[in-house]
């Protein structure tokens, strides 16, 4: 694959965390625009998520394979949430459900993903992806604002067409548009 001229994401080292939205088929598209850019790639998928995607679709794009589990210990001796932590120079969720934002909002570390999150003290980046009514609860609205107040960096969500045959806002960005906004980050 030729890498892309001069992208800020080239040499980086990046988790891509992705979870159960329909959306995560953009992650793949996302995963290759990084990989391009000449970025590592270390993809960590939600139980959920792999519904949606298979991990050996972003284990062929990323060339690592999926971390999913936190009690896996065929990794190092250095639990896989520290050491992954401690490895990205930015952190991405992208798609990231309601679920993970009020998970991140509230500190709570239930899963390989959100261990990860709450442990990671570089950039972060999080592309939401939901139903409308999910994304305009008080609930939601005011996790993603804690989020953002904390730092972390929450993009718009696109309207149009939803999962659910409705229309309105909770389209994940098209993977381009996180993709610049991850370069960005990087500059």
């Amino acid at each position: 694959m030729t890498p892309l001229p001069n992208s800020p994401l080239a040499g980086k080292h990046i988790v891509l965390g992705v979870t159960g939205s329909i959306a995560a088929y953009k992650a793949c598209e996302l995963t290759r625009l990084s990989i391009k850019a000449g970025a590592e790639v270390r993809v960590v998928m939600t139980k959920s998520a792999c519904e949606f995607v298979g991990p050996l679709t972003f284990q062929t794009l990323s060339r690592y394979p999926v971390e999913s589990d936190l009690f896996d210990r065929r990794g190092s001796w250095r639990p896989e949430h520290i050491s992954l932590a401690d490895w990205c120079d930015l952190f991405v969720i992208a798609p990231c459900t309601a679920n993970v934002i009020a998970k991140m909002a509230h500190g709570l570390a239930d899963d390989l993903l959100s261990s990860l999150a709450l442990a990671c003290r570089k950039p972060k980046l999080i592309a939401p992806a939901m139903n409308v009514g999910m994304l305009e609860n008080p609930a939601t609205e005011s996790n993603i604002a804690l989020l953002r107040s904390r730092g972390i960096r929450v993009m718009e969500t696109d309207s149009g067409e939803l999962a659910c045959a409705t229309e309105g806002k909770g389209r994940m960005p098209e993977p381009a548009v996180v993709f610049a906004a991850m370069e960005e980050m990087m500059l």
